[in-house]
């Protein structure tokens, strides 16, 4: 497809903006591993304080540069694979917004007045500024999604016998689970906590406000995963050089994930004691009920991948897996490498996943290091490089011009894997046996001499540094190849091809044709999961929370 002049510098903003930012973010992420294992001093954070560094890796990684690439690659993808045009100017507007409220978080956040990690629980209290931001943001993506509505409408008038092509469902899946999310926490940003920052209101219900965050938090996981599942299922069998095993196992694993991604976020609560353990328990069994979608993408892309060996001439029972394209470089192959590499990192992070949404188990690793363990396999994992890839074939096909140093194009993925599992299994047993999240200790459990000397997590925050430099490094390659493009020889003309798949079995399946039936059900399920929560949250709650500064701690009242 040729991509005219508009279109492609509006996606090549909304990826590279971003991606300068991730520079900083991954660059502390780095500071972190390398101050917990005690190998430099907080000094040494080129000006950020502990908390300071740790929200703008959250902020900028996880909310940013997730979010812009979502907007950019809907972008792009829609009128790519329903051959028709959008507002333009609603686009840019959309871009606009966010861009607007990026620049007034990471203001905030560099000023050091947003020292409240991308959580940003209350009492912690950030400049009104960082609340504005993160509120323009997530405005500008509804624009963005709004503004590709009436693209599809129109599609689907003028083809009433075609099928919605599965990259448009993933896509819409994945805007409909982050718009419907997302109004939680518009709603705590919006009337909590931006009168709160401003000093309208003395208070605030910091367990209301934590509730809604997690009504949006743990949907916002699959937010980002679903943007990966677009590629595992419209392209990544087409790369491997196959096609896609089932189409309706495909659309049916998105329809799922509207139904069963919202209704999950109190098992982030289950320390809470003022939401009633009954509707924990509810919770908890939504929470595994999301696994059902996971093991039929496991089984659909398995079959799949396995198609493409034998296509390639694979035999035997496992022959076929020497035949997929595991180190190519030529044409699209090498985007194999950062999908298969996210599948490798993310049966791990599933399955430790498991482990937090069980009530018992998960108490044992509360406020643990288990958590951020488990959480980057899940999203460092499968989501990262799915976006990096996919971030650096737009970006080649867009400016025409060659990836520098491409054999690397396939070690970095392989580097980033092996990077992530020593990183996040070092923080996971450190976790099992006791070692804090998110907590500034001071280095005091590294010291031989101090009544808090912890020689396990010593051991551990090591393992952990070991594997922080080696993503570190792997993106360090990465980005000497995406900004290094733009010196590169120029061999095309700005033309996006996307590797779209073709089903081997192309079953017609009326009742996962259409959105609306799946949205119902899922506010019907929305309302049952949280309404009692609310109102349990309310009644369990007085009074409200003063704000709490961790770099500036005052006595709370």
């Amino acid at each position: 497809m040729k991509v005219d002049r508009g279109l492609r510098w509006l996606v090549l903003l909304e990826l590279l903006i971003p991606a300068a930012l991730l520079t900083l973010g991954i660059y502390h992420g780095l500071m972190q591993v390398l101050y917990r294992a005690g190998w430099i001093r907080a000094s040494e954070f080129w000006g950020l304080e502990y908390y300071q560094g740790l929200t703008l890796h959250g902020v900028v990684n996880a909310l940013v540069f997730t979010t812009f690439f979502a907007v950019a690659f809907g972008n792009i993808l829609v009128p790519y694979l329903l051959k028709m045009r959008y507002n333009m100017k609603v686009a840019w507007f959309s871009f606009a917004l966010m861009l607007t409220g990026t620049l007034f978080a990471s203001w905030a956040i560099l000023s050091r007045k947003a020292s409240v990690l991308y959580t940003f629980y209350p009492p912690l209290k950030a400049h009104p500024l960082f609340y504005i931001g993160l509120a323009l943001v997530v405005i500008g993506s509804w624009v963005a999604f709004f503004n590709w509505i009436p693209v599809y409408l129109r599609w689907r008038r003028e083809n009433p016998d075609k099928k919605t092509p599965i990259g448009i469902v993933g896509l819409f899946v994945q805007f409909i689970v982050w718009t419907i999310a997302s109004v939680a926490v518009a709603y705590e940003i919006v009337f909590m906590l931006i009168p709160w920052s401003m000093g309208w209101v003395e208070t605030v219900n910091a367990e209301l406000a934590r509730t809604l965050f997690w009504m949006f938090g743990h949907p916002l996981v699959y937010f980002w995963l679903l943007g990966a599942y677009i590629m595992y299922y419209a392209m990544l069998p087409k790369v491997a050089g196959g096609k896609l095993y089932s189409d309706f196992a495909a659309r049916l694993v998105f329809m799922l994930f509207i139904l069963f991604s919202m209704p999950v976020g109190v098992h982030h609560q289950f320390t809470d004691p003022s939401i009633g353990h009954n509707w924990k328990l509810l919770h908890t069994f939504f929470t595994y009920l999301v696994f059902i979608p996971s093991f039929l993408t496991a089984f659909t892309l398995a079959a799949s991948l396995e198609y493409a060996g034998r296509k390639n001439g694979g035999n035997g029972l496992f022959g076929w897996w020497l035949r997929l394209p595991w180190f190519r470089t030529d044409g699209n192959k090498w985007l194999f490498s950062y999908f298969i590499a996210g599948l490798f990192i993310f049966i791990f992070g599933g399955i430790s996943g498991l482990v937090q949404a069980s009530y018992s188990v998960n108490l044992l690793v509360h406020n643990t290091s288990w958590v951020p363990g488990h959480f980057h396999m899940t999203v460092a994992g499968p989501v990262f490089l799915a976006f990096t890839g996919m971030m650096l074939y737009i970006v080649h096909r867009l400016t025409g011009r060659e990836i520098p140093f491409r054999r690397f194009t396939v070690l970095v993925p392989y580097m980033w894997m092996i990077g992530i599992a020593l990183f996040s299994w070092g923080l996971m047993r450190g976790g099992l046996h006791g070692e804090p999240r998110r907590t500034n200790l001071g280095l005091s459990y590294l010291n031989p001499d101090s009544p808090l000397y912890m020689p396990d997590w010593k051991l551990y925050t090591a393992i952990t540094a070991v594997g922080g430099i080696i993503m570190f490094t792997a993106m360090l390659i990465y980005f000497i190849q995406l900004f290094g493009m733009f010196f590169s020889k120029k061999t095309g003309d700005g033309t996006i091809e996307f590797p779209i798949a073709e089903p081997y079995h192309d079953e017609n399946v009326p009742w996962v044709l259409n959105f609306r039936p799946w949205i119902i059900v899922l506010l019907i399920i929305v309302a049952i999961a949280y309404t009692p929560v609310i109102i349990d949250v309310m009644q369990s709650t007085f009074g409200g929370s003063p704000p709490y500064s961790p770099e500036n701690p005052i006595p709370l009242r």
